[in-house]
This record gives C-alpha cells, structure tokens and sequence, in this order.
C-alpha cells in the first residue's frame, strides 16, 4: 500500500489493546517510516485515536482537539483502584436509584469542575507518571485539575450499570467523572467500559486522510514580502504580516505548512517547512 510520507486521520482503537500496540498495528498496514498518535486511550478503552505519519506529528498540539465526547459505562457498588473493570477487587449490591436522581446527579455535573485525576493516570509526580507510583505503592500527591463540561447525559440504566454521554474539555478524565457521579449517589464505582467518540472536529471515518489545514486551530496570517523568507527560514519583521496582533498563526506558501508566533512585536517560528500532501 503506497502512503503519503505525511498524513493525518483517525483512527479506531479497539478495547483490551494499549494505544502503543494499536499504533504498532496501524504501522504493520501502512509502513510508513515515522507515526504517532495524540491523547493516549487506556487499554479497556475503545474509540477514536489521531494518528500521523512523518512530518504531521507535529501538528497535533495546533489541532482542534476539544472538546471531546464519550460514552461510558459505570458499574454501580465495584471498586477498583484505577476506576475502572481492569483492578475490580469488590462488588457490592446496591438498591435501584430513582431516574430522576440519577438525571439531577448528572446535571450537576456541568460547568466548570475541580477534580482529582486518578493515581493511576499518566500525570507526572517530580517527573515520574503517576500510575508508575501507584503500582510501586509510592506516596501520590496528585493536585486538583479543572474541567469544563458543556454536555452530559443519561443513555441508559440497567441496574446497577448506568450508560452516559459526556462532552468535556481536553484534559478530562472520564475515570474520574465515573468515581464523581457514584459518590454523589451515595456508593462507588468503577467504569465497565468507555468509548471515545470523537476529538473537538476530528471523528472516526474509516482511516480517510485528512488536510490538516482544516483542523488547525490556529489562524491564518499571511507574510507580504518575498515568500523565500519564509521557506528558507529567515529572520521576519512583524511589519511584513496581514495581522499583527500577538498569537500563534500559521502561513501557508504553496505546499508548505508554517506556524508562527507573534510576541512583543517579534515573529519567531514554531514550526517551519512542513510539505501539505
């Protein structure tokens, strides 16, 4: 199969597989000399993975990433240190929570949230990730982050698993969503099964490549002088650009991708020369 060097497009990771794996697998069919992947799903999860080959790695910090949607499976009364089906060590029976309960509990949850990742994540303590500590039954110290839900609602419930929705911004733990709404209604919980369906714009759409100038988010800014500047990579003046306000921008000259950044009334170059397949 003959690949573009650089390419962008979505993947679809299966459950029970590590997104490195799953990366490997991508590899084997496309063979391309360079990929990588953004926003790690963990193993028991499943759904939408960005992939890109060569130069397209990277662009994926420049992407419209958020926010992101899920579904997700909750187990009502199982415990598990990681927050989800992979480390359960209790079940307990639970009564039948009313609709409305459930609804209200979820509803709550929308806005701005400030929330302890989980301790088997990959947040870095003093350099070290967090699960790496967990699972050496190191001292975890993890602080507060803050996610904004813009949407999230009940799919299903068929006692004591409850199926919902959610939107939340990049960054949001899904784990820790699931430990927050069996909390509130008076019991743990541990997450059955989760999908991501989709990155800010980015959905899955059978491994169709994608031009990444649409899914920049970033403006474009345009450079008035001699286009050589830019593709050679010289110094620039704030007073050659369309736009001259403080940001990052990217030019685009021909088949050439550039990302600027304008500061202080000086143009620095963040990423330079990449080739538009």
């Amino acid at each position: 199969m003959k690949i573009a060097i650089n390419r962008l497009f979505v993947g679809y990771k299966p459950a029970s597989m590590s997104s490195n794996r799953y990366l490997s697998k991508i590899k084997r069919t496309y063979q391309p000399k360079k990929a990588g992947f953004s926003g790690t799903l963990d193993p028991f999860a499943k759904g939408v993975l960005i992939i890109a080959f060569g130069q397209y790695t990277k662009l994926f910090r420049f992407l419209k990433k958020s926010p992101k949607s899920y579904r997700a499976t909750l187990w009502l009364g199982a415990h598990s240190d990681t927050l989800d089906i992979e480390k359960v060590d209790l079940i307990k029976e639970i009564p039948h929570i009313p609709h409305e309960k459930i609804i209200q509990t979820l509803n709550s949850l929308k806005g701005k949230i400030d929330y302890l990742p989980p301790k088997y994540s990959a947040k870095k303590i003093n350099g070290e990730r967090a699960y790496k500590l967990a699972r050496n039954d190191e001292e975890i110290n993890l602080k507060k982050i803050t996610s904004t839900i813009s949407k999230i609602e009940l799919i299903h419930y068929n006692h004591p698993f409850l199926t919902f929705e959610i939107t939340i911004s990049e960054g949001g733990y899904i784990r820790s969503m699931g430990d927050i709404i069996a909390n509130k209604l008076g019991t743990f919980g541990s997450l059955s099964a989760l999908e991501r369906l989709h990155e800010g714009e980015l959905f899955y759409n059978k491994e169709i490549a994608l031009d990444p100038i649409k899914y920049l988010n970033v403006k474009q800014n345009y450079y008035l002088s001699d286009h050589d500047d830019i593709l050679l990579g010289k110094k620039v003046y704030i007073e050659n650009f369309q736009i001259k306000e403080e940001g990052e921008y990217f030019l685009k000259i021909g088949t050439i991708l550039s990302i600027i950044k304008i500061e202080d009334s000086k143009v620095t170059y963040i990423l330079n020369g990449v080739k538009l397949c």
